[in-house]
């Protein structure tokens, strides 16, 4: 009996360690797919840093942002030591190559192919109208186009937990936030004077100060189409799911920037 009980704790032992050398070895291939694809992205990112040359001070400024997503591109994949650490380097080289196409606007050439959609950039909006309000005691203006008073250019997405839209503005007013991690106080006052109203940022301050977006819109739709009716209540079919208001970045499939 005992040595059935030896035979069945090896057989256990074994089973185990097989399982974590199978684990290990499945870890280590995502780990080294995700730095491939990773370092695909970054480089096409870096040939076209290298290759353009700003003609005017909306091309600089953008050129200069996709430069600094360059160099954090390759920090993080250098020191990505799981999938999910190089799957956020390919977000920030993706990011700066939102840039690129925003630098080759602002130059009038051929933006490039599309490219992968950045965390939160879908809930996100977009300037579609220009508009300028006094924050503060000064002019600050958004606009769906480069021009010499908007050269700093934002591809849309989450700052901080916060939903920024996508657009051309006088003065990178998210830049506080995306270096220190929270929002001001004053985020929200200049939020709601720039983009009350606006069509391409169909949400309000509250789903902005909670992050949600424009999914707030879907939830609020859901609401209004399940509750109560005139022939009384109606339980069915709410779901307030779809919103991953999670830090990581996950872009998902390869990206081929190819064709700029």
């Amino acid at each position: 009996m005992l040595w059935w009980l030896i035979v069945i704790v090896v057989v256990c032992v074994a089973a185990l360690l097989y399982l974590r050398a199978e684990q290990n070895k499945r870890t280590a291939r995502e780990l080294e797919e995700a730095q491939a694809d990773a370092r695909v992205t970054t480089e096409r990112l870096g040939g076209q840093v290298y290759q353009l040359s700003p003609r005017n001070e909306a091309s600089r400024q953008a050129l200069a942002d996709a430069s600094e997503r360059y160099n954090a591109a390759g920090g993080q994949l250098d020191r990505a030591d799981s999938a999910a650490k190089a799957r956020l380097a390919k977000q920030t080289a993706l990011e700066g190559l939102y840039y690129i196409r925003a630098a080759r606007t602002a130059m009038d050439m051929d933006p490039g192919p599309p490219i992968p959609t950045l965390d939160g950039q879908d809930i996100a909006g977009e300037v579609d109208q220009p508009r300028t309000v006094n924050h503060n005691g000064r002019p600050v203006t958004a606009a769906p186009t480069p021009s010499p008073l908007t050269p700093n250019y934002f591809p849309g997405g989450r700052v901080a937990g916060r939903p920024v839209p996508a657009g051309w503005y006088s003065e990178p007013w998210w830049k506080p936030a995306l270096i220190a991690g929270a929002w001001g106080a004053g985020a929200a006052l200049l939020f709601t004077a720039l983009f009350t109203g606006m069509p391409g940022v169909p949400y309000d301050t509250q789903a902005f100060e909670d992050g949600t977006g424009e999914a707030a819109l879907d939830q609020q739709a859901e609401l209004d189409s399940g509750g109560y009716d005139d022939g009384g209540f109606d339980s069915g079919g709410h779901d307030g799911g779809g919103y991953d208001g999670g830090g990581g970045y996950d872009s998902g499939g390869g990206f081929d920037a190819g064709g700029f």
